[in-house]
């Protein structure tokens, strides 16, 4: 199957399946699992197709760029839910927190800090989600497996709303191992939600207990990445 824009609401029918049918196969599942639409890159147009078809959970990897398409999207559908799961920089945290409800990329106190004063300051407590540099890549964003518990710990200090880890494993590797590392971690931490999997391992993430998918190219298609942000 190749998704078209065309047929947004269709490939959302046919990952929704996929995703029933990995939890059905899957020995411990999470209570639930739920699909993330990353929307980064892709139109207005595109996105409306996805929340027309009743979707109301998206991803952006881009402040600037969910800037200029989610304020009116919210008007239109105030009970959409955005969530952030690119590297934010914390000059962006004060229009971030203003406009997504969940942030998956928290990798450093800094950020944490920048969050939880922007939240004090427009009474907004956005989900977090820690995110772990699984494979320990130095090109990759994320605190280190052996780092993690100290993180969170420090995180939870600022009393911000933490619920979850999240990873993205090497590419082109078996991700199983990281998956389940990710969980492991996410036991030991206390924390009960796990953010991993994508368009191409997502199945394989739901039998590790993952209780959030990323999907974006399987739902919308090829990204256009000369898209303006």
């Amino acid at each position: 199957m190749v998704p078209t824009n065309s047929a947004v609401a269709a490939n959302l029918e046919y990952i929704r399946a996929r995703i029933e049918a990995a939890r059905a196969s899957a020995v411990a599942p999470a209570p639930e699992t739920h699909l993330i639409a990353v929307s980064k890159t892709h139109p207005v147009e595109a996105i409306v197709e996805a929340l027309e078809a009743s979707h109301r959970l998206f991803g952006e990897s881009k402040v600037q760029e969910a800037l200029a398409k989610w304020p009116v999207l919210r008007e239109q559908y105030p009970d959409a839910e955005l969530h952030m799961i690119g590297a934010l920089q914390t000059n962006k945290a004060k229009e971030a927190v203003g406009l997504f409800d969940a942030f998956h990329s928290v990798d450093r106190v800094k950020l944490a800090r920048a969050i939880a004063a922007e939240g004090e300051k427009q009474g907004r407590n956005p989900k977090i989600f820690v995110q772990v540099n699984i494979g320990e890549e130095p090109q990759k964003s994320g605190v280190a497996p052996r780092e993690t518990l100290a993180l969170v710990e420090e995180v939870r200090a600022l009393g911000l709303n933490l619920v979850g880890l999240m990873c993205v494993p090497p590419f082109d590797v078996a991700p199983a191992p990281y998956f389940g590392l990710l969980k492991k971690l996410g036991r030991d931490a206390g924390l009960p939600l796990l953010s991993m999997g994508m368009s191409d391992d997502f199945e394989i993430a739901i039998a590790f207990g993952a209780t959030h998918v990323r999907v974006g190219t399987a739902i919308f298609g090829a990204r256009d990445y000369g898209a303006k942000a």
